[in-house]
C-alpha cells in the first residue's frame, strides 16, 4: 500500500540557495503540479470554512499566487502587501527588519475598509518579520486579521511565536527543521 502524499512531498529542497549553508524550501513544483496544487489551497483555507473573511491578503511574490487561488475559492477580494514602490496611487508602508538589513512593504490605502475580516496568505513563515509587517498595515487601515495561513513554517526560527504573540492565529501546513 503507498503512502498518500502531502503538501511536504510536493516541496523540493534546493542545497546552498541563495547562499551556502541555506536549504532553500521550493514551492514551485507545488505549484507546478495540480493535484498538490489544489491540495495546498484546499487545506490553507481549511481552518476559516465557515468564518467571514471578507478580503484575502497576500505577501509579494509567492502570497500573491497564493492568496489569489484561496481568495477565489472563498469568493472574496484580494489585495496584494507589495514591496516600496510597486503600486500606484496612494499606500500606506510599514518597516521592518531583515536578518540581512531592512525592509519595507506597502498597501493602497482604500484596499480594507475599517471592520473587515482579513485572512493573510504567504509561502513561508520564517522569523515572522514580513508577516508582522503586513499585520501592522491591515490594522492600520482599520481591519482585523482572522489568521495567517503559510505552506511553509521554519520553526526553528520563530516566527509562528512572534505572531501568536500578537494574538493571530497561525496555520502552517509542514515545518521544515533548520535553515
Amino acid at each position: 500500500m503507498t503512502r498518500r502524499k502531502t503538501v511536504k512531498d510536493y516541496i523540493r529542497t534546493i542545497v546552498d540557495f541563495p547562499h551556502e549553508g541555506i536549504l532553500f524550501r521550493d514551492v514551485t513544483t507545488l505549484f507546478a503540479d495540480p493535484r498538490g496544487f489544489r491540495m495546498c489551497v484546499d487545506q490553507l483555507l481549511a481552518p476559516y470554512a465557515g468564518m467571514r473573511i471578507d478580503k484575502v491578503a497576500g505577501l509579494e511574490a509567492r502570497g500573491f499566487i497564493l492568496g489569489g487561488a484561496v481568495a477565489h475559492q472563498l469568493s472574496t477580494g484580494f489585495v496584494p502587501i507589495r514591496k516600496k514602490g510597486k503600486l500606484p496611487g496612494q499606500t500606506i508602508s510599514q518597516a521592518y527588519k531583515l536578518e540581512y538589513g531592512d525592509a519595507v512593504v506597502e498597501v493602497h490605502d482604500d484596499a480594507m475598509q475599517p471592520g473587515e475580516k482579513i485572512l493573510l496568505v504567504d509561502d513561508l513563515l520564517a522569523t515572522g518579520g514580513t508577516a508582522e509587517a503586513g499585520i501592522r498595515l491591515i490594522e492600520r487601515l482599520g481591519a482585523e486579521v482572522v489568521g495567517c495561513a503559510f505552506v511553509v513554517e521554519l520553526p526553528d526560527l520563530g516566527g509562528r511565536t512572534k505572531l501568536e504573540a500578537m494574538g493571530i492565529d497561525v496555520h502552517a501546513l509542514c515545518a521544515f527543521e533548520g535553515l
